[in-house]
């Protein structure tokens, strides 16, 4: 029952938060506006451990795993999927990231050593298949230039980042390295990075203080980041990295039924047979890892 109240609440809260995504998006930059958010989800964090009397004093054994998640989970991923939507709508954004789940396979195999069966190459070869299908109609005539081309890849590469992240939550966990404070650490280190790029780049650190901004914002960093992330996590570490994906085959599902209420996204045939293939083939794995159990 635990780890199913971690699924429903991961996927529902993920599932939304690519709509809340586009409130972050127009008046402040995209890096600025991660960098609140995170700033936000890290005080938020360690204000929870505190309140619980939980220890935040770790060696530089355990700030490696810290940096590494800020680098990888709450930093460089979010960047590409926030620019991604610049250029593609939230649902197809989700759609893009849902890759993570054969990544996430593929990756533990390199880097843990997990067996894969030749089903699971299958069903990554079908949902990749799936995510080529939803997209090939906007850019099938398209330079490589072109912007739905460029979201689509800035989303995959957000994927890719996300499921480097993933590998580095576990490793930490098989060190013993409680969630909740190396996620409030992920989170502080994330939040520098994103300051110093802005910096880099010369952003303004503006704040667009109307209510949809403020309200996206809060979601995004205490439900989006602090909730969420502590509940996949936590889900990640207790049924390991192939079954914990399966969150990520909900999340776009969630994400369409949202964008196609607000964003008017129209549900396509494209869409609807691509989803299928991606889900079918994402479920194709995760049904042999449960065999495999």
């Amino acid at each position: 029952m635990a780890n199913l109240l971690l699924y429903t609440a991961t996927v529902l809260i993920w599932g939304s938060t690519w709509y809340a995504i586009n409130f972050q998006i127009g008046v402040v930059d995209p890096g600025v506006s991660l960098a609140y958010r995170y700033s936000i989800a890290a005080l938020v964090a360690f204000g929870w451990c505190l309140f619980r009397k939980k220890s935040l004093r770790f060696g530089w054994s355990g700030h490696r795993y810290f940096l590494l998640l800020g680098l990888f989970l709450f930093g460089f991923n979010y960047l590409s999927a926030y620019y991604a939507q610049l250029y593609i709508s939230s649902a197809l954004n989700a759609i893009g990231f849902s890759a993570m789940i054969w990544m996430n396979i593929i990756n533990a195999r390199l880097y843990f050593g997990t067996s894969i069966a030749p089903r699971t190459y299958i069903g990554a070869g079908a949902g990749m298949l799936g995510i080529t299908i939803i997209f090939w109609p906007a850019v099938h005539e398209l330079s490589l230039t072109d912007r739905v081309f460029v979201g689509a890849a800035l989303s995959v590469l957000g994927a890719l980042i996300a499921s480097f992240g993933n590998m580095v939550s576990q490793a930490a966990q098989r060190q013993r390295l409680p969630v909740m404070q190396t996620n409030a650490w992920g989170m502080f280190y994330g939040a520098l990075l994103n300051s110093f790029l802005a910096l880099l780049q010369g952003k303004t650190f503006n704040f667009d203080a109307s209510p949809e901004y403020v309200a996206s914002l809060l979601f995004l960093s205490v439900f989006g980041s602090v909730i969420a992330f502590g509940c996949y996590l936590t889900l990640l570490g207790r049924i390991g990295l192939e079954r914990a994906g399966y969150a990520s085959v909900m999340v776009p599902i969630v994400a369409l039924c949202l964008s196609a209420v607000f964003e008017g996204l129209r549900l396509e045939t494209n869409i609807l047979l691509g989803m299928a293939l991606a889900v079918g083939g994402n479920l194709l794995i995760l049904i042999r890892v449960r065999s495999r159990r």
